[in-house]
């Protein structure tokens, strides 16, 4: 079955990018991790991996030419003599509407968190139409398969018109929201359901929630009940983060048919819920470990132009897994993540910078680095090896462990994120 191949979202205000080479020419064998294309934004120039294996067909986009992110731009096929149709890029983001015109301003869009990643869960709105908005204010939270991230506005202005509901799949790259510089007179609230059907007024502002008396907790009568239509529970990160942390099962909310999407004010409701045994609560408790750390500063870009100009070390990420390597004895292999590539490097014990060097092996510990987007928290939860998710603060970075308890106990998790910490912020002093 043919596999389309679309233009990625390699950043969370990225709506193009443009395509800087195909690595395969049309008709070629490629294999599944395959550097296929290389695409540059405003902000890098990446390579992007073949998500299935099979023969290159049906390229539709020429090098030099800029891409909408979604658009499908080739295909994967069974045959190289696959002679189809050539793809066609999809329509505009916002959904046309003949009843109701939208308000003018700047589209948010559903973004690509994962390259296998097709469409997100929208798990809930942070805000209301008509609020006021700042660039870096939490507009909604988004759901895939692997991780609930926070998405942020990306520019200052009034939320004119939402596009969609909580709990609705959304495609990538579709507009969700629409901002606009100045108040406008008539609010939009839509769903994806109605395909952009017509526009129902927004409210004023959204009803306080009942307050739940902890003795006997029932579901608030004035929350919007919204479920997922796959089976997955909605919840805000920081949610999920407290309740792994109190060891806490979100699905018994579902049970007491508490209604979703849960947010951090249901932490009480589920604390109140009858307690299961003292032994399966000290095991979930003990069943993961979440860390944060913050640095005061980003010394990494200024390390790395050091390293490439004193030294001929021009692979910035070798440095950074070289750091995470000597954090803990254990981590003798780093992967470094990004939205579309993913490179592992071997760290052996008391190696040098120079003596990094790629490899195929399995990771010891995941860096998931989301320095360059807006997203400024991650509730990545566990994965099959330690991961540290490395995110932008107005000041410094901010790096997020998540391990389970039978991957790192607590004391070398401590070690590893704080030894990282302390590399990251002062590189140099550490090579000494």
């Amino acid at each position: 079955m043919p596999h389309d191949v679309t233009m990625p979202q390699l950043g969370m205000a990225q709506d193009a990018g443009k395509i800087v080479s195909w690595l395969k020419a049309p008709g070629e064998p490629v294999t599944k991790g395959d550097a296929l294309f290389e695409v540059e934004t405003d902000k890098a120039t990446m390579e992007v991996e073949a998500q299935a294996s099979g023969f290159l067909t049906g390229v539709s986009a020429s090098e030099g030419e800029d891409v909408k992110v979604g658009a499908v731009i080739a295909r994967i096929s069974d045959s190289a003599d696959d002679e189809g149709p050539a793809p066609e890029a999809p329509g505009p983001a916002v959904p046309e509407d003949t009843s109701d015109a939208l308000p003018e301003g700047k589209s948010v869009t559903m973004p690509q968190l994962g390259m296998a990643q097709d469409s997100g869960l929208l798990v809930s709105w942070q805000k209301t139409p008509g609020d006021v908005v700042k660039a870096d204010d939490v507009l909604f939270e988004v759901e895939t398969d692997k991780s609930t991230m926070e998405v942020e506005a990306g520019t200052d202005g009034y939320l004119a018109a939402t596009l969609a509901e909580a709990g609705e799949n959304v495609p990538v790259g579709q507009a969700v929201a629409i901002i606009s510089a100045e108040k406008p007179d008539a609010l939009v609230r839509r769903s994806v359901a109605s395909g952009g059907g017509a526009a129902k007024a927004a409210p004023a502002a959204e009803p306080e929630p009942t307050k739940v008396q902890p003795a006997a907790p029932k579901p608030a009568a004035t929350k919007p009940a919204v479920q997922s239509s796959d089976g997955r529970i909605l919840a805000s990160p920081k949610l999920r983060r407290l309740a792994q942390e109190q060891g806490l099962d979100l699905s018994r909310l579902v049970e007491a048919g508490h209604p979703q999407p849960y947010h951090v004010r249901d932490l009480e409701v589920l604390k109140a819920l009858p307690q299961k045994s003292a032994q399966a609560t000290a095991t979930a408790a003990a069943a993961a470990h979440h860390l944060v750390a913050k640095t005061s500063g980003d010394a990494l870009p200024g390390f790395a132009r050091w390293a490439a100009e004193a030294h001929g070390l021009a692979d910035a990420d070798a440095l950074v897994a070289a750091l995470a390597g000597a954090s803990l004895p254990d981590i003798q292999t780093v992967s470094i993540e990004r939205l579309g590539t993913s490179t592992t490097y071997a760290t052996p014990d008391g190696c040098t910078l120079s003596e990094v060097t790629q490899t195929d092996d399995a990771p010891d510990l995941i860096l998931r680095d989301l320095r360059g987007t807006t997203i400024r928290s991650a509730g990545m939860g566990t994965d099959v090896v330690p991961t540290i998710t490395i995110t932008q603060r107005r000041k410094g970075l901010k790096l997020t462990l998540d391990c389970a308890a039978d991957q790192l106990d607590a004391q070398a998790a401590i070690q590893l994120l704080t030894n990282f910490a302390g590399r990251v912020e002062q590189p140099l002093r550490h090579l000494l």
